[in-house]
């Protein structure tokens, strides 16, 4: 199932602003209800003050009547606010179910305290305090109690409030992050729509990023990038193709048109055996070419080589320059290994031999006869390099960077002859050798000496 970052969005908008509506109405809640609290307490406070003050200086029964008027004047008709005062004498005593309250707050005082009373939903906040005897009157305990329902009535009613402004604000944020998301995620829809219309034929094409934002640009020219990459694979794919076509063409149309002209008339076993033979070259080109496109593929594919044992290198370079005897012997050449010559890597022999026999080939076929051929070796970082350098033609700076590709060649002309001078992958075959050891290539020219390089790993 498919995710839209727009939906990923809105719901952390929408849990973001939740979370942020609920921390700052836990704390305006908490803040109210302190407040509230307080406000209950500093009401009592005075009232009791303002009572104590009548008591203390209250000594005798008859002006105790005073007290008691006083608070039933402050005692409102819903019994919202009421007065307690507990003696030993009962002359000095005022209130409904003193015993009661006697129990619930005796260790109360001083300190505000819930007490419920019966036939009461909310509990009462009392404050009580201790006034000293005066004249005849002894020690009492004068009890001040407030119902507690309007202020629990007023934060109810807040944190309905708050729930519901809550609630409607997590829906605008929602609602405006939806609109935001689409709104920011239009530039990356208009770069998917650029994206959607590359085609194979349209692939010089780049996606615009002078419009984009920072995050998009960096994106955009990542995938421009790729695109370069990739346009840049399609041609050499193309070239490939017409290169292969190319290298094909020849042998095949070598064979068809011997085939022709020895079936166009009556020929003896001899002429027929001349052709086979012919033919068979071609043949033999054709199965060179094939074998060589197959192993190239394994390369591309990622193989590696296996199989890797600790090697002296220049042993390996000497088993091949042996190979290459009869050959060297023909043209005059002499072949040479200098450098690092106890040099060690982890190698492959067959593979090895493989890149030094093309790199050894390529130097006597570009060298004048009785050339001398040299092979460096050179330990480098965890790396041995082998080089091959022969006298030549010098190789210009265009060519050189393109000398390991497939099929190329520096005289194009060489394509079109009837001479055999390989067909374009000996270099190639060196470079996959390299990279299966993982090692590189390397090709320069200086001084009327070109040189061949690749290298491989010495650790494996």
């Amino acid at each position: 199932m498919k995710r839209s970052i727009t939906v990923r969005l809105v719901a952390m908008f929408t849990v973001a602003a939740l979370a942020t509506f609920a921390l700052i109405g836990a704390a305006l809640h908490g803040v109210l209800a302190r407040e509230l609290e307080r406000h209950q307490y500093e009401e009592l406070d005075t009232t009791v003050k303002s009572l104590q003050f009548w008591i203390q200086a209250i000594g005798t029964p008859e002006r105790w009547s005073r007290v008691q008027a006083r608070m039933d004047a402050l005692t409102p008709e819903d019994g919202s606010v009421r007065f307690w005062v507990l003696s030993d004498d009962p002359r000095f005593q005022y209130g409904k179910g003193l015993a009661e309250i006697d129990g619930l707050t005796r260790e109360a005082n001083g300190r505000s305290t819930d007490i419920v009373l019966p036939g009461q939903e909310r509990p009462f906040r009392t404050l009580s305090v201790h006034v000293p005897p005066f004249e005849n009157r002894p020690a009492v305990r004068l009890i001040v109690g407030r119902n507690s329902e309007p202020y629990e009535r007023t934060r109810e009613t807040f944190l309905t409030a708050l729930l519901a402004l809550g609630l409607g604000g997590v829906l605008v944020v929602a609602v405006a992050g939806y609109w935001i998301a689409r709104v920011g995620l239009r530039p990356l829809e208009r770069l998917s729509g650029e994206a959607q219309a590359l085609r194979p034929k349209t692939l010089s094409q780049r996606l615009q990023t002078t419009a984009l934002p920072v995050e998009l640009s960096a994106l955009a020219e990542a995938f421009n990038g790729a695109l370069a990459r990739l346009e840049e694979a399609y041609g050499q794919l193309e070239a490939f193709n017409a290169d292969v076509a190319h290298e094909l063409r020849t042998p095949l149309a070598n064979l068809i048109g011997s085939t022709q002209v020895a079936l166009s008339r009556q020929r003896s076993a001899g002429d027929f055996e001349e052709v086979l033979q012919a033919n068979l070259e071609d043949l033999e080109r054709l199965r060179s070419i094939v074998n060589d496109m197959l192993f190239l593929a394994r390369a591309d594919r990622g193989e590696v080589a296996t199989g890797l044992v600790l090697t002296p290198v220049a042993q390996e370079v000497r088993k091949t320059i042996d190979f290459f005897e009869f050959v060297l012997d023909e043209s005059g050449s002499r072949v040479g290994i200098a450098g690092d010559v106890e040099a060690q890597a982890r190698l492959e022999s067959a593979l090895f031999r493989r890149a030094m026999s093309n790199l050894l080939q390529n130097a006597i076929e570009h060298s004048p006869p009785g050339a001398q051929i040299t092979v460096t070796l050179r330990e480098e970082a965890a790396a041995t390099w082998i080089a091959v350098s022969n006298p030549g033609a010098a190789i210009g700076q265009l060519h050189l960077q393109h000398l390991f590709d497939r099929f190329y060649r520096v005289d194009a002309s060489r394509n079109d002859s009837g001479e055999h001078h390989g067909h374009g992958l000996g270099l190639a075959i060196v470079k996959a050798v390299a990279s299966m050891h993982g090692g590189q290539v390397s090709a320069s020219s200086e001084g009327g000496v070109n040189t061949f390089a690749f290298s491989v790993s010495r650790t494996g």
